[in-house]
């Protein structure tokens, strides 16, 4: 049986494009990657580690977007 292996050279990207680099993340999310950074210090958003490494699911991205998002008030009416 001759299984070939994934490529060492294989981008990250590629194999898991769900997974994204804090530097990723931020840009996904369209703020600076030291709040990003916070967010995964703070345990705010959902990590994987692979090893030293620490990937953010973009599930987890949408997911603290959506609840943060605050509908606007409504005014009163007299």
């Amino acid at each position: 049986m001759n299984a070939s292996p994934i490529p060492a050279t294989a981008p990250a990207a590629e194999a898991c494009p769900d997974l994204l680099t804090v530097a990723e993340a931020a840009a996904y999310i369209n703020t600076s990657e030291r709040f990003a950074r916070r967010l995964v210090s703070d345990r705010r958003v959902q990590v994987v580690k692979l090893g030293k490494h620490v990937r953010i699911p973009r599930p987890a991205l949408d997911d603290y977007v959506a609840a943060n998002t605050r509908q606007p008030a409504t005014a009163a009416r007299d």
